[in-house]
C-alpha cells in the first residue's frame, strides 16, 4: 500500500527535525505559513536562523529531489523568511537558506542535507 504523499511529508519533515536537532539545532517551528507563504522547518542555531525546505521521495526517484527546489520556491521562501523576521524583530540575525532531501526505500530513509542551499535576493 502506497503512503499518501501528505503522511509522506509529514514522516520527511519528522526525521529532518530529528536530524537538525542532532546537529544542534533548536526547531521553532514547522509549517509555518503567513498568507500564502509556507516554511517546512525553520530553526536557530549558534550562527543565527535556518530556513529549511524538506523534500521526501520513495524510491525509485524518476528526478533528483532538489530538481523540485525551483527559483520560484527559494522566492518564496526568501519572502517567508522576510515575513518571519519582520513580524519578530529578528533584524539583524543572519539567516539561511537549507535543504533537506529524503528518499525512502524499504525500511531505511536516506537523509541529505544541504546547508546554505542558496543565497536568497533579500533586499
Amino acid at each position: 500500500m502506497k503512503t499518501s504523499k501528505r503522511k509522506l511529508g509529514d514522516l520527511g519533515e519528522e526525521l529532518a527535525c530529528r536530524f537538525l536537532t542532532g546537529l544542534g539545532q533548536k526547531v521553532l517551528e514547522r509549517n509555518w505559513r503567513a498568507g500564502h507563504l509556507e516554511v517546512d522547518i525553520i530553526t536557530a542555531s549558534d550562527d543565527g536562523l535556518h530556513f529549511v525546505e524538506v523534500k521526501s521521495r520513495t524510491a525509485p526517484v524518476s528526478a533528483d529531489p532538489l530538481s523540485s527546489v525551483t527559483l520560484h520556491k527559494m522566492k518564496r521562501m526568501s519572502a517567508a523568511a522576510l515575513s518571519y523576521i519582520h513580524g519578530r524583530q529578528l533584524g539583524g540575525t543572519e539567516l539561511f537558506f537549507d535543504l533537506i532531501t529524503i528518499v525512502f526505500k524499504g525500511g531505511s530513509a536516506d537523509i541529505k542535507h544541504y546547508p546554505q542551499a542558496f543565497l536568497p535576493n533579500i533586499y
